[in-house]
């Protein structure tokens, strides 16, 4: 048992408006004895200050631990009667404001250490860490600690940023709406729906300008609710739309530019995709529509679709991707036994690479052969590399990387046509006055080349054009919605989905 004073005043400074009479050290806790000051306390009905002590009550609560060992605290305090008689309350128990609330078994300052824990980690999580911290709570008591804490009050901000994230994969969608100004986060709406997004910019006035991606319904909620807002769109998201518009053009015209990055040009399903074209073409020009001829060649419509797109049968070829294999490292000695013999059987090659090391099996070697890999050269590029080259800042990219963008794009004209739009497009994604005009010409250019994915990501800028055009020409931008989504993920994770909305949401807007 220590006495009060001294080290003790220290250790236990935030128990300084309490008399600590005793501390004892009981092995896995310390306890701490102390009663209240004689100070007069006002009455909560009247307010009239009274020191007359009525009679004395325990409390006995949680503290922060010391030494890694939780600490027990057993408060003494007063019941005071009030000095009014007019007051209808005759006695009342002093509260001790800062140190302890009304009905909790925890301190003020342990409550605002076990907040700060399970904000961060919430129920499982939490609890484990509090345990070895010295304060044990149960994960229930982690989960109510965390929904007590009060969620900040946050004004309707004037630029609010709008996007959506999954609750549920393909299934269920939520809302997260913040401050796009300050990042603040300011609501988290149940589902996507354009009405429920409606109803909360009428009960929330004040809004001048959306940030948003090219969701319709979102679209339609704030011209639905406020009309004369101004609405953006995400820079991301518009070329993240038109980088993948640029990767299906370079798979479509992989088989022109491969000859130029020296991968062989296959033939094999060549007669079957002529004839697949006509039949399509043919139907389209007789008037049949797109889910008719499915139905008649038995196809899938995304199929038709793909055939009807292309103006030539050439277009549909695709290069071949080649993935490493353990017969790369002999390839040339392949090609050197193969050019002086062309006879030579494969299992022949097959013990010659062997004794050189080679340990992989027979049908590896027989595939190798069998698909040209031996007399072809290495694969330089696949659809998917070259799509990344063209996308790139021509400033990260080195000189050998310069070298094969331009001798491939040079050989195929709609990859230079490509190029060029790519360019001038990633120009436009610096906000400037005058990106307006300029929008129109690049779509009047890459209206000319015979881009067909190109012109349907056209076809989607049309139908948002207000939206995009704001996106090119003024400062505002939804990156920092992307920014809470991304946390938003982290959190789920953390919670393994088994928490419901009202917590996720809790949450997400606790940040």
């Amino acid at each position: 048992m220590i006495k009060g004073g001294g080290l003790v005043d220290v250790v236990f400074s935030g128990l300084s408006g309490l008399v600590i009479d005793d501390v004892t050290d009981e092995g896995e806790l310390i306890r701490v004895r102390a009663r209240s000051r004689k100070a007069p306390v006002p009455c909560p009905e009247c307010a009239v200050e009274s020191a007359y002590v009525h009679g004395w009550c325990e409390r006995t609560v949680a503290d922060v631990p010391v030494d890694g060992r939780p600490v027990v605290l057993d408060v003494r305090v007063r019941r005071l009667a009030c000095r009014d008689w007019r007051c209808p309350r005759r006695t009342f128990r002093e509260q001790l404001p800062g140190l302890l609330e009304r009905y909790q078994r925890r301190t003020v300052r342990l409550t605002a250490q076990v907040g700060a824990v399970v904000r961060e980690l919430a129920g499982r999580a939490g609890a484990r860490m509090l345990a070895v911290l010295g304060a044990p709570i149960s994960r229930h008591t982690a989960l109510r600690a965390l929904l007590r804490i009060p969620l900040p009050v946050v004004a309707t901000p004037q630029v609010l940023g709008v996007d959506d994230f999954c609750l549920r994969r393909s299934r269920t969608y939520a809302t997260i709406l913040i401050d796009a100004e300050t990042r603040r986060r300011v609501d988290v709406l149940p589902d996507r729906r354009s009405d429920t997004l409606a109803a909360w910019l009428r009960e929330h006035p004040g809004v001048q300008v959306v940030c948003r991606d090219g969701a319709a319904g979102y679209a339609d909620a704030v011209h639905q609710a406020l009309p004369d807002a101004l609405q953006v769109g995400d820079r991301w998201h518009i070329w993240h739309n038109f980088a993948q518009a640029a990767g299906k053009e370079v798979a479509v015209h992989s088989g022109c530019w491969a000859s130029a990055s020296r991968l062989r040009r296959l033939d094999g399903g060549r007669t079957t995709t002529l004839a697949r074209w006509q039949q399509v073409h043919e139907l389209l020009d007789a008037g049949v529509g797109l889910l008719e001829c499915a139905r008649w060649l038995n196809l899938a419509l995304n199929t038709v679709k793909r055939y009807a797109r292309v103006d030539k049968p050439e277009q549909m070829r695709r290069a071949p991707q080649y993935r490493p294999t353990l017969v790369d490292l002999y390839r040339e000695y392949l090609l050197k036994r193969r050019a002086e013999d062309p006879a030579v059987p494969v299992l022949q090659l097959l013990r010659e690479i062997r004794e050189r090391g080679y340990t992989g099996s027979q049908n590896l070697l027989y595939r190798y052969i069998t698909q040209g890999r031996v007399e072809d050269d290495r694969p330089g590029l696949s659809p998917r590399r070259l799509a990344r080259l063209l996308l790139a800042r021509p400033d990260n990219l080195k000189p050998d990387q310069h070298e094969l963008l331009a001798k491939t794009t040079s050989t195929c004209p709609e990859m230079s046509s490509l190029a060029a739009l790519v360019r001038a497009f990633a120009q436009l994604l610096a906000p400037a006055a005058n990106n307006g005009d300029r929008l129109h010409e690049w779509i009047s250019a890459a209206e000319e080349a015979n881009l067909p994915h190109v012109h349907s990501f056209i076809r989607g800028l049309r139908l948002d054009q207000d939206a995009v055009l704001a996106a090119l020409t003024s400062e505002y931008h939804n990156g920092g919605t992307e920014g809470v989504n991304t946390r938003t993920k982290l959190i789920k994770r953390q919670m393994y989905g088994r928490a419901g909305f009202p917590l996720l949401r809790h949450r997400i807007l606790l940040g």
